[in-house]
């Protein structure tokens, strides 16, 4: 159990899981179907039944650097003490970016505008189904992954343009498309610029160590890739063949 002053919060959490879950419900019998429901899908749950505890619930992080964020905030529209609505306010004005999935009984438009216009990311109407609470808070999770990952650098070799978040390949000024292959093997070759590559090393790179096959699949989409970037393909300035040794761009 977590105690401050005035409030006692119910904590389940596993080593190994994670994904960690605050649930701000006043009503007990749906903090605890949303406590099991999300326990069993693997996350980690502690609740707090009303809006004061779960601020200060959250403020306790702010003085213990040894504590893990939560990932998601299911969040309780009207709450004893302090709202949804409020602490929804208060997390977004610290600039604070958790998600958050409201709940309310209340399902009218207008309501629901306003639960998203002050910073919650989805809505939710009661009555609902557990599966259906279960899909948005991975949907949630999964848009929090996604956004935390770092952006990849755009890769550029004289007239050669590689954006390998958006899988685009510009030469010239102009986009070509490129089979997943291609793609990845223009991908590594920018990456490390005029360094040399047997057949067996792309091989390993781009087709993975339990390819089976010729290594001859390399001379062919090597080939496909000139008739893509160069201009003149028999005397490429992009990539070079190294005799004796393999490839090297630029």
């Amino acid at each position: 159990m977590y105690t401050t002053e005035s409030t006692k919060y119910s904590a389940r959490t596993e080593i190994g899981q994670t994904s960690r879950i605050l649930v701000v419900e006043d009503e007990e019998l749906i903090q605890e179907m949303l406590a099991v429901a999300l326990e069993e899908e693997g996350y980690g749950v502690i609740t707090a039944p009303d809006g004061r505890s779960a601020i200060e619930y959250l403020k306790s992080f702010e003085t213990n650097s040894g504590e893990v964020p939560f990932d998601l905030i299911i969040l309780d529209l009207m709450l004893p003490q302090i709202n949804g609505l409020d602490i929804c306010r208060l997390l977004r004005h610290q600039g604070n970016p958790v998600p958050i999935l409201m709940l309310s009984a209340k399902g009218s438009e207008t309501d629901r505008v306003l639960g998203l216009e002050v910073g919650a990311d989805d809505y939710l109407t009661k009555p609902f189904s557990m599966r259906e609470l279960v899909a948005r808070c991975r949907a949630l999770l999964r848009r929090q992954r996604l956004s935390n990952l770092p952006q990849l650098p755009v890769l550029k070799f004289k007239d050669v343009t590689l954006n390998p978040q958006e899988c685009r390949v510009l030469v010239r000024g102009q986009e070509v498309s490129l089979s997943p292959k291609e793609f990845r093997l223009l991908e590594l070759f920018m990456s490390y610029a005029r360094r040399v590559w047997s057949r067996e090393q792309l091989l390993d790179q781009v087709w993975g160590p339990d390819f089976v096959g010729d290594s001859k699949t390399v001379d062919v989409h090597i080939r496909w890739l000139r008739e893509k970037l160069e201009q003149d393909p028999s005397h490429p300035e992009y990539i070079v063949t190294v005799r004796g040794f393999g490839y090297r761009f630029g």
